[in-house]
């Protein structure tokens, strides 16, 4: 096997391990208010997130094109820029699952990139519009996300003001099957192109292929990935988002996961856009809405002031980590 073979596998050995940790890191994103809200138990949770990752996955590639040719110069990509990019982004999503906070794997993955591509061939390799852009939906999304959630709540509460408690409770705790069911097909179809993204541009900057388009192969692992990472689940995270924000009944969860759906299809799929968002941010601010709808001091604004510190930290603390390992990677090939 060439050295060209060798350091592809490598790459795409990290970037599958990198979807694979997505998986169970943001599993909480789709499942969290369904499992503690009742609507769902936690096995058939995780079972129908997975699945649905997977075929998500398959929907489309739009954003693995975005990721691929819009924050680093293809032309300056190599394999080592790309190992220590997903190392930078790996170390962080492991960062913050131990601890039970809900990150950005998209926050992380950008950061990644980023600090490697600079390390390795210094600020002119940013793509300084394709940035702008990415950052800009990133920061959005989430606000957005917060807005929809109050907006959809708020509709609901109106709705339903003369229903009995319990017989709403019953008719959410249903609905929220079809929300979960909705919104983990939408964090598989654009959190899985992250790591397609970073595979198709380490194929093109290797000569393998000459264009941004994802091979079915790359598709299918990726997809396969984030399937398995979402089977072994994130309970931690969990805990935080469907508990420690705010106490979620079944119509709250509703209106969550469809706030987030739709926010996340919209980036993902609306013409023009193929954007990478948090599917962590999106949902953690659709829920910070539906609580403030329901009343402000309902909110525990404590743990989302913690969230938004580790918001706020990612793209500087993986591109400084994916930075320092492509240095040691270089190091280590000199030595050897």
């Amino acid at each position: 096997m060439s050295s060209l073979h060798i350091a592809l596998f490598v790459v795409v050995l990290f970037a599958l391990a990198f979807d694979f940790i997505n998986g169970f890191h943001d599993t909480a994103n789709a499942i969290a208010t369904s499992v503690s809200t009742r609507a769902l138990t936690p096995r058939t949770a995780i079972i129908m997130a997975a699945v649905l990752n997977f075929i998500g996955a398959m929907y489309s590639t739009g954003v693995a094109k975005t990721i691929a040719k819009d924050i680093v110069d293809a032309n300056s990509v190599t394999s080592e820029v790309m190992i220590a990019a997903l190392i930078g982004a790996i170390f962080w999503n492991l960062l913050t699952w131990y601890f039970g906070i809900p990150s950005s794997s998209s926050h992380a993955i950008i950061g990644g990139i980023l600090g490697a591509g600079i390390a390795a061939a210094g600020l002119g390799v940013v793509q300084g519009a394709g940035i702008k852009k990415i950052i800009l939906a990133l920061l959005c999304s989430p606000l957005v996300g917060m807005g929809l959630g109050y907006l959809i709540m708020t509709i609901l509460y109106y709705l339903f003001r003369n229903k009995a408690p319990m017989k709403t409770n019953n008719i959410f705790r249903r609905l929220q099957m079809v929300s979960a069911a909705l919104l983990a097909f939408n964090h598989g179809s654009n959190d899985a192109q992250k790591s397609m993204g970073i595979i198709t541009l380490a194929l093109v900057a290797m000569g393998v292929q000459s264009t941004m388009d994802v091979p079915l192969w790359v598709k299918l692992l990726c997809g396969i990935a984030i399937a398995c990472g979402t089977a072994v689940g994130g309970w931690r995270i969990i805990h935080t988002l469907g508990a420690k924000i705010f106490k979620i009944e079944p119509i709250n969860g509703f209106a969550a996961d469809l706030s987030s759906s739709i926010v996340i299809w919209v980036a993902t799929a609306f013409p023009g856009l193929h954007l990478p968002v948090s599917t962590t941010h999106v949902v953690s601010g659709s829920i910070m809405g539906v609580g403030a709808a329901k009343r402000i001091s309902a909110v525990r604004w404590g743990v989302a002031q913690q969230m938004l510190i580790a918001w706020c930290l990612t793209i500087p603390s993986t591109a400084i980590v994916a930075a320092l390992s492509y240095h040691l990677i270089t190091l280590v090939e000199r030595i050897l």
